[in-house]
């Protein structure tokens, strides 16, 4: 999907944070390019000042090498008026953190986020008043498929 105004590139190893950006919440998870592997971190309110704020704290914890953010595409492959506005979340990143902003399209990430939070309620692990995680477990997705799918040095 590329990053904001930036090509295609090999990243430098490190940890990178991606977002699974909503207008009520935003899912925030955290990865690292050697072992290509995400843990999702938690879910924050969008809510102005309050989440640009909480989402400086955490670059300033994680120091990412980048910055994933999903995308919501239709199911053709088109822009919609959500991922127009994930692209503009993207950008402010960009602006603010200083860090390329690269793009994952999401079009399949909920169903796997429903599924794969079933089994962990199956299994006792998660409970029904833990569905806010669900933004994270999505945003830990989008970075799980954008690093499989991304070269890193």
């Amino acid at each position: 999907m590329g990053s904001v105004g930036m090509p295609e590139r090999a990243l430098p190893e490190g940890t990178l944070l991606a977002f699974d950006y909503g207008l009520s919440r935003i899912g925030v998870a955290v990865g690292q390019t050697m072992t290509r592997t995400a843990t999702a971190l938690e879910t924050i309110a969008n809510k102005g000042d309050q989440a640009r704020e909480r989402i400086a704290a955490l670059i300033k914890e994680w120091r990412p090498v980048a910055l994933v953010v999903g995308l919501p595409l239709d199911a053709e492959g088109a822009e919609t008026d959500m991922s127009r506005k994930a692209r503009a979340f993207a950008k402010d990143l960009a602006l603010s953190a200083g860090l390329e902003v690269y793009f994952e399209d999401e079009r399949l990430t909920s169903s796997a986020v429903e599924s794969d939070f079933a089994a962990l309620r199956a299994s006792g692990a998660r409970r029904r008043k833990d569905a806010a995680l669900k933004d994270a477990m999505a945003a830990k997705i989008i970075l799980e498929n954008w690093l499989q799918s991304h070269p890193c040095n």
